[in-house]
């Protein structure tokens, strides 16, 4: 059985860090159309800032912990599958060798018995690989509103207008000064927020 966590790799990760950095730079803007004042004239002049999602994924301790207890899940459906199938090889090998000795009616009832076994097989390994991939995107559903929810008030606490993403999987952003790279400070935020949340 292959299960994969696709939705877990870096480049939707990277996607889905853009998505929300994008929704937050547009509602901000969308919110100051009041008119300017002083202060939010030197809002406007803060630069854009830019976040590196290959850093993010791998230092949110949020993504680390849902990334580690799905692979636990999968490990252990993986070994349920294992151990099933090992079974059910030795009871089709038990058959072909006690198989001359039977009656006919005995070939065709383990046979039915051994077919049906193999259904069930293959509905665990579909059963299994489902509920991991329902679980998997609830997770990721859980982490984009958690990044996007702490970007958002993020944004609006520096009076940035847009945060861009980049990631060596998703080049989107080819080039920007080191001195514009927000990451450390938004992983150290999300993981003292999620530290706090799991007391």
């Amino acid at each position: 059985m292959t299960i994969s966590f696709g939705t877990f790799s870096k480049l939707t990760a990277g996607l889905m860090i853009a998505a929300v950095v994008a929704s937050c730079g547009n509602k901000e803007q969308v919110k100051t159309s009041a008119p300017a004042t002083t202060a939010s004239a030197t809002k406007a002049a803060e630069p854009i800032v830019f976040v590196n999602s290959d850093s993010l994924v791998n230092n949110y301790n949020y993504f680390k912990d849902i990334k580690d207890r799905l692979q636990a899940k999968s490990k252990k459906a993986q070994q349920d599958l294992s151990s099933k199938g090992t079974a059910f090889q030795r009871e089709v090998a038990e058959y072909q060798q006690k198989a001359q000795a039977m009656s006919a009616d005995e070939r065709a009832s383990t046979e039915q018995r051994l077919a049906r076994k193999q259904q069930e097989l293959e509905a665990f390994n579909q059963n299994a690989s489902s509920a991991l991939a329902n679980e998997s995107a609830g997770e990721n559903e859980k982490l984009y509103d958690k990044v996007a929810e702490y970007l958002k008030a993020y944004a609006k606490e520096k009076g940035y207008k847009m945060v861009l993403t980049y990631s060596k999987s998703n080049p989107s952003l080819l080039f920007a000064d080191e001195s514009l790279d927000v990451t450390t400070e938004v992983v150290k935020g999300l993981n003292d927020k999620y530290a706090k949340d799991k007391k």
